[in-house]
């Protein structure tokens, strides 16, 4: 239970940092900050074993992460302002 509230957090701390740093404005609620930040965080984990940044089991660090969310973001500006 720990790490699951633990995962949420971190989530949003990184959600919240790439949408400082990502130029725009992007309307979505906490739990969709929370989503991306996690996201975000599971992407650049998966792409750093797959380029051999990481080994299994290693998560990724603060910087991968947060990179990972903006690539998120971006994908999810792109998909929103087609839908409208």
């Amino acid at each position: 239970m720990l790490s699951l509230i633990g995962t949420i957090i971190v989530g949003g701390i990184i959600g919240l940092i790439a949408r400082a740093i990502k130029p725009g404005d992007d309307s979505m609620g906490w739990i969709m900050t929370i989503v991306l930040g996690i996201a975000g965080s599971l992407i650049a984990g998966y792409a750093g074993r797959a380029m051999g940044w990481y080994q299994e089991g290693q998560p990724a660090g603060w910087i991968a992460s947060v990179i990972g969310a903006i690539i998120l973001l971006v994908i999810w500006g792109l998909v929103t302002k087609r839908r409208a």
